[in-house]
Protein backbone atom coordinates (compact mmCIF):
# COMPACT_ATOMS: atom_id res chain seq x y z
CA UNK A 1 0.00 0.00 0.00
CA UNK A 2 1.01 3.28 -1.03
CA UNK A 3 1.79 5.81 2.13
CA UNK A 4 1.06 3.00 4.93
CA UNK A 5 1.81 4.77 8.24
CA UNK A 6 1.43 8.59 6.66
CA UNK A 7 -0.11 11.38 8.68
CA UNK A 8 -3.30 11.80 6.85
CA UNK A 9 -5.03 14.77 8.12
CA UNK A 10 -5.68 16.01 11.80
CA UNK A 11 -8.96 17.23 13.45
CA UNK A 12 -9.22 19.36 16.58
CA UNK A 13 -12.72 19.08 19.07
CA UNK A 14 -13.80 21.50 21.06
CA UNK A 15 -16.14 23.49 22.48
CA UNK A 16 -16.13 26.58 20.71
CA UNK A 17 -15.28 25.34 17.64
CA UNK A 18 -15.95 29.06 15.87
CA UNK A 19 -13.51 30.75 17.69
CA UNK A 20 -11.04 28.19 17.27
CA UNK A 21 -11.56 28.04 13.32
CA UNK A 22 -11.07 31.98 13.42
CA UNK A 23 -8.31 31.69 15.49
CA UNK A 24 -6.43 29.18 13.22
CA UNK A 25 -7.94 31.27 9.81
CA UNK A 26 -5.66 34.30 11.07
CA UNK A 27 -3.03 32.28 12.65
CA UNK A 28 -1.91 30.02 9.66
CA UNK A 29 -3.93 31.69 6.93
CA UNK A 30 -6.25 28.48 5.93
CA UNK A 31 -10.03 28.89 4.79
CA UNK A 32 -12.45 26.88 6.06
CA UNK A 33 -15.82 25.44 4.31
CA UNK A 34 -18.90 23.56 6.22
CA UNK A 35 -19.58 20.19 6.44
CA UNK A 36 -23.46 19.69 7.67
CA UNK A 37 -23.38 17.28 11.02
CA UNK A 38 -27.51 17.74 11.39
CA UNK A 39 -28.20 20.33 13.41
CA UNK A 40 -24.59 22.11 13.62
CA UNK A 41 -21.39 22.30 11.21
CA UNK A 42 -18.24 21.26 11.83
CA UNK A 43 -15.76 22.39 9.39
CA UNK A 44 -12.57 21.53 7.00
CA UNK A 45 -9.82 23.90 6.93
CA UNK A 46 -8.19 24.41 4.22
CA UNK A 47 -4.98 26.36 1.94
CA UNK A 48 -5.92 29.30 -0.08
CA UNK A 49 -6.30 27.13 -2.57
CA UNK A 50 -8.17 25.18 -1.29
CA UNK A 51 -6.40 21.96 -0.42
CA UNK A 52 -7.58 20.07 2.79
CA UNK A 53 -5.21 20.26 5.54
CA UNK A 54 -7.18 19.79 8.67
CA UNK A 55 -10.36 19.64 10.72
CA UNK A 56 -12.01 22.00 13.62
CA UNK A 57 -14.90 20.28 15.23
CA UNK A 58 -17.73 20.79 17.58
CA UNK A 59 -17.06 18.32 20.97
CA UNK A 60 -20.53 16.88 20.44
CA UNK A 61 -22.79 14.73 18.61
CA UNK A 62 -20.20 11.56 17.34
CA UNK A 63 -17.39 13.89 18.94
CA UNK A 64 -18.48 13.77 22.38
CA UNK A 65 -15.90 13.00 24.54
CA UNK A 66 -13.20 13.70 21.94
CA UNK A 67 -10.20 15.50 24.08
CA UNK A 68 -9.39 18.74 23.05
CA UNK A 69 -6.21 18.48 20.75
CA UNK A 70 -4.66 18.08 17.30
CA UNK A 71 -5.61 14.26 16.61
CA UNK A 72 -3.84 13.19 13.76
CA UNK A 73 -4.83 10.35 11.93
CA UNK A 74 -2.53 7.83 10.28
CA UNK A 75 -2.82 5.68 7.26
CA UNK A 76 -3.34 2.25 7.58
CA UNK A 77 -4.42 -0.47 4.67
CA UNK A 78 -6.45 -3.06 7.19
CA UNK A 79 -8.08 -1.25 10.09
CA UNK A 80 -9.71 -4.03 11.53
CA UNK A 81 -6.14 -5.58 11.48
CA UNK A 82 -4.26 -2.54 13.05
CA UNK A 83 -7.00 -2.51 15.78
CA UNK A 84 -6.73 -5.97 16.78
CA UNK A 85 -2.74 -5.58 17.12
CA UNK A 86 -3.78 -2.25 19.03
CA UNK A 87 -5.42 -4.24 21.73
CA UNK A 88 -3.20 -7.03 21.96
CA UNK A 89 0.06 -5.00 22.60
CA UNK A 90 -2.47 -3.29 25.48
CA UNK A 91 -3.90 -0.24 23.91
CA UNK A 92 -7.08 0.59 24.00
CA UNK A 93 -9.64 1.29 21.14
CA UNK A 94 -11.60 4.29 22.08
CA UNK A 95 -13.91 4.79 18.99
CA UNK A 96 -14.78 1.68 17.22
CA UNK A 97 -14.58 1.86 13.20
CA UNK A 98 -16.55 4.38 11.67
CA UNK A 99 -17.69 3.73 8.25
CA UNK A 100 -16.14 0.56 6.05
CA UNK A 101 -13.56 -0.34 3.59
CA UNK A 102 -11.64 3.35 2.54
CA UNK A 103 -12.22 6.06 4.52
CA UNK A 104 -13.69 4.33 7.92
CA UNK A 105 -11.42 5.40 10.84
CA UNK A 106 -11.66 4.87 14.81
CA UNK A 107 -9.67 6.00 17.36
CA UNK A 108 -6.85 4.34 19.67
CA UNK A 109 -5.01 4.82 22.59
CA UNK A 110 -1.54 3.97 23.50
CA UNK A 111 -0.89 1.91 26.58
CA UNK A 112 0.49 5.26 27.94
CA UNK A 113 -2.09 7.64 26.88
CA UNK A 114 -1.24 8.64 23.52
CA UNK A 115 -4.17 9.32 21.15
CA UNK A 116 -4.59 9.33 17.38
CA UNK A 117 -6.65 7.78 15.05
CA UNK A 118 -6.27 5.22 11.98
CA UNK A 119 -7.58 5.58 8.50
CA UNK A 120 -7.93 2.95 6.11
CA UNK A 121 -7.03 4.05 2.86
Amino acid sequence: MEQEGKIISADLTVHEAEQVRNFYEQVIGWEHSEVNMGSYNDYIMTTKDGKPVAGVCHQGGSNEGLPPVWMVYFQVSDLNDSLETCRKLGGKVLREPEGSGCGSFAVIEYPAGAICALSQM
